[in-house]
């Protein structure tokens, strides 16, 4: 009797052990495919290099996407689509997240805007406009980006709120 107690408890612990493996691989599979990425997060390196390549510039940044959500925000890039000329793009980053901006004929406008693990974005303003604002709200409190161009070149800026 005893030995069949312990059989019944090996074979329950070994199935246990095999559906916990099977659902955190399905876990990640799931979460890599909608992210984009594994991890779903560029790292500020990653936004750079990504920004100094000739080819598609922020994986995602190209299409609709909902900020509210917590991913990468932000409408199509008009440069992107070539339906106008883009001017010079860059990164910028806080500790709650960080945003890549444009600078064109219409002023600034954000491309994308990603928050930091455990921050979520609390408002976007995404242009184009004079200037644009991104805030992301986590544990250590709000962080906000607020941008504009300065000829071309995108700067941050002083919230004068």
């Amino acid at each position: 009797m005893r030995r069949r107690s312990f059989l019944a408890v090996a074979g329950w612990l070994a199935t246990a052990a095999l559906a916990t493996l099977i659902g955190v691989a399905a876990i990640r599979w799931v979460g890599e495919s909608i992210a984009g990425t594994p991890g779903g997060v560029l790292s500020q390196e990653e936004i750079e290099r990504a920004l100094a390549s000739p080819g598609p510039t922020v994986p995602g940044a190209g299409g609709p996407s909902s900020p509210a959500a917590g991913g990468t925000g932000g409408p199509p890039s008009p440069g992107a689509t070539g339906s106008t000329p883009a001017g010079a793009r860059r990164a910028f980053a806080t500790t709650g997240g960080s945003a890549v901006v444009e600078c064109g004929p219409g002023g600034v406008r954000l491309v994308s805007w990603t928050p930091a693990p455990g921050y979520r974005v609390s408002d976007a303003e995404p242009g184009p406009d004079d200037d644009v604002e991104v805030a992301f709200a986590g544990p250590s409190g709000e962080f906000e980006l607020k941008l504009r161009c300065v000829g071309l070149e995108p700067v941050s800026v002083e919230d004068d709120d």
